[in-house]
């Protein structure tokens, strides 16, 4: 393959949209492939972070650096390699080194917002979006959030009523009818037949 295919892979929090991502990475090759997440684009919340579930909206568009990660999409679709930030959740802070983004021919970009943000998707060879209902993605964000970061119940609950479902509901859920759209409810190797079958490029 000569030249660079962008997919976008976006759906709610805890749609099972980084599990699709991952999974077609390893289906077509992770020496063919890479992934670039949305979520290493936050800017420097330090200052304004009050307590878990608090204030903060991570879950709006202004809350991301878009128009660097819209520069390093601009750089790997011309086939360069690029440096992309770091994003400590611990310290809400973008750590001072860089990671090493090595150029592939198909790269994969996660992200809920990806789809409102129009120079994003300008720049995206495909759409592809996780639908999953609400009631699965809350149960699923309580699970990953309370054993893999740490948070309480309580505060993950507070974040999801205050900020992630009004800001699924205004950037997220209505730029679902994409290319191609997949239940996040149907098995992972169904999804990425699914869309392996809808992106016929290789």
């Amino acid at each position: 393959m000569s030249k660079v295919t962008l997919i976008g892979v976006c759906g709610g929090s805890g749609s099972g949209k980084t599990t699709l991502a991952r999974q077609l990475q390893k289906f077509w090759g992770f020496e063919n492939s890479g992934i670039l997440f949305q979520d290493a684009y936050y800017i420097d919340q330090s200052d304004s972070f009050d307590h878990d579930g608090g204030s903060i909206n991570y879950d709006h568009p202004d809350a991301l650096d878009f128009d660097l990660m819209y520069e390093n999409l601009v750089n790997l679709k011309a086939g360069k390699s690029v440096e992309i930030p770091i994003y400590d959740f611990e310290t809400h802070k973008r750590k001072e080194e860089r990671l090493f983004f090595p150029k592939k021919p198909i790269i994969l970009v996660d992200g809920i917002l990806l789809y409102s943000q129009p120079k994003i998707v300008s720049i995206l060879d495909y759409q592809v979006f996780v639908d999953t209902p609400e009631k699965t993605r809350l149960d699923r964000r309580i699970d990953r959030d309370t054993t893999e970061r740490g948070r309480t119940k309580e505060g993950v609950l507070s974040q999801f009523f205050a900020h992630v479902k009004p800001m699924h509901d205004e950037f997220i859920e209505p730029y679902k009818n994409c290319e191609v759209v997949v239940s996040g409810l149907n098995p992972i190797d169904e999804l990425v037949q699914s869309v392996s079958k809808s992106i016929n490029f290789l």
